[in-house]
């Protein structure tokens, strides 16, 4: 292959790249000089900082009322039984296991329930 048809190749490549860049959307801006320059948008999560807050905080409110509800002690019963079994559920009793946030809020969460059950 001569050196020719190589340039050749890396400037059809680098096109290609380019116009797959664009194909996504791009924004133009004026510059001082009256140039007109467009630019690729950039890709942005599809998850926000605040949507992934929400999943923790939601997360650590279901685990607090889960040791509200069924008590300290048969809370940690079960998250041993979940840690012997299998890899699954091992990694599940990993992420289950009482943290200190999620004790401090089930204790603040256990009278309302019990004041809600009678």
């Amino acid at each position: 292959m001569s050196i020719q048809h190589q340039e050749f190749r890396g400037r059809v490549n680098r096109l290609q790249n380019k116009h797959a860049k664009y194909a996504q959307g791009y924004s133009a801006r004026v510059q001082s000089d009256g140039l007109i320059v467009l630019e690729p948008r950039r890709m942005q999560s599809r998850i926000s900082g605040k949507v992934f807050v929400l999943v923790i905080v939601s997360f650590l409110g279901f685990k607090a009322f889960l040791m509200a509800a069924l008590g300290l002690g048969n809370y940690d019963e079960r998250v041993a039984r979940l840690a012997d079994g299998t890899a699954v559920e091992r990694a599940g009793a990993l992420v289950m296991q009482a943290d200190p946030l999620s004790v401090w809020a089930a204790e603040q969460i256990g009278p309302i329930l019990r004041q809600a059950v009678s």
